[in-house]
């Protein structure tokens, strides 16, 4: 077997027991350190990462941002891989991400990783592709605020300083679990596009007419033309359709708290 890297894995949490299993165990024997913020488990998850000597952080939900930012911020390795609680890593990705570290090349600062999305026993090729993120960064990086995360809630991004050293992008896959149905996956957009519009009226943005009516057919033909989502076959017209279901809900969100 080989040996654990100075590694962290830094990951947020709640009610994710199923899912988390299979990250928790994407890593086994790759990253030295385990932090999980949770907030507010009820269905074992919190149990599962007892079980795998995770170190456990209990706080209400923050927010994306700063629900993740805490999780980051807490790792003590040198190298710290974030993954959301829905996001097990393949063996190609392991594989990549030890090689990196294991070269520990002064002049990289980070990593970024591909995320597809898995369904019903296969990945989705084409829409939503390619989805590159960063997510592999030095703790050091993160003392500094060099590496920190940023965006718009739900849309949650992590950033690292240009001075910092390059960054890669590693061969292989992080999987991405998201949704069972498409019926599931409408469901959670409803509640991020909630989330989203919020967040776009907090930073001064308003919501249009014109962008109502011009943002869903957009969102659908980049997935089902541009990405090609139609090879996926009738998952990339369900991808598409909802990505536009998406766009429509948040644009209504946005233009209804920006009134007349």
């Amino acid at each position: 077997m080989q040996m654990a890297l100075p590694l962290s894995v830094a990951t947020v949490c709640k009610n994710n027991r199923d899912t988390m299993s299979r990250v928790l165990e994407s890593v086994a024997g790759l990253a030295t350190e385990i932090v999980a913020v949770d907030s507010g488990s009820t269905d074992g998850t919190l149990d599962l990462l007892r079980e795998h000597g995770v170190h456990i952080i209990e706080t209400e939900w923050k927010g994306h941002i700063a629900t993740k930012q805490m999780a980051l911020e807490a790792c003590s390795q040198p190298w710290v891989l974030h993954l959301d609680s829905d996001e097990p890593v393949e063996p190609d990705l392991a594989a990549s991400i030890r090689a990196l570290i294991e070269q520990d090349d002064d002049a990289v600062g980070g990593a970024r990783v591909n995320r597809k999305v898995w369904y019903r026993g296969r990945f989705l090729n084409h829409v939503w592709q390619p989805e590159w993120r960063l997510r592999l960064v030095r703790q050091r990086d993160i003392q500094s605020g060099r590496a920190k995360w940023g965006g718009l809630d739900p849309h949650d991004k992590l950033y690292l300083d240009a001075d910092t050293g390059r960054v890669e992008d590693l061969h292989g896959t992080l999987r991405h679990e998201s949704f069972e149905t498409f019926a599931e996956h409408l469901a959670k957009q409803i509640a991020l596009s909630r989330i989203a519009a919020d967040s776009m009226y907090a930073a001064g943005k308003r919501g249009s007419r014109w962008r109502l009516l011009v943002s869903p057919p957009g969102a659908f033909m980049k997935q089902i033309i541009a990405k090609q989502g139609w090879r996926d076959g009738r998952a990339g017209w369900l991808a598409a359709g909802s990505s536009a279901a998406g766009a429509l809900m948040k644009h209504m969100m946005l233009l209804e708290r920006s009134g007349d």
